[in-house]
């Protein structure tokens, strides 16, 4: 197999933490997640090895019994040190407005 060792990126690794985070104060364990998929791609998924698709974050979100969108914020806030959930919610919330305004 060899090869070099891939380096998570930046947002590989805050959505690592945020499931982590959000599956240890669920206390839960990987084994948990067997329902959405194995305990190994969990723990690749904890490690910054792999990115999962939309339908997975909401498979996930799913046994951790939070909103997709509560575990991506998390994500996105290991990410920005010092951002606030309000702030960025806020942000989310002028940028979903204008999107829906300039669909209609």
């Amino acid at each position: 197999m060899g090869g070099m060792a891939r380096t998570p990126s930046p947002t590989q690794r805050a959505f690592a933490k945020a499931l982590r985070q959000a599956r240890r104060s669920r206390g839960l364990t990987q084994e948990d997640f067997t329902g959405v998929s194995g305990r190994t791609y969990v723990s690749a998924l904890e490690r910054g090895l792999k990115s999962p698709t939309f339908d997975k974050i909401a498979a996930l979100a799913g046994t951790l019994d939070v909103h997709p969108l509560s575990l991506l914020t998390l994500a996105y806030l290991n990410a920005r040190r010092g951002e606030t959930v309000e702030s960025l919610w806020s942000r989310i919330r002028r940028e979903v407005a204008s999107l829906s305004e300039d669909a209609a």
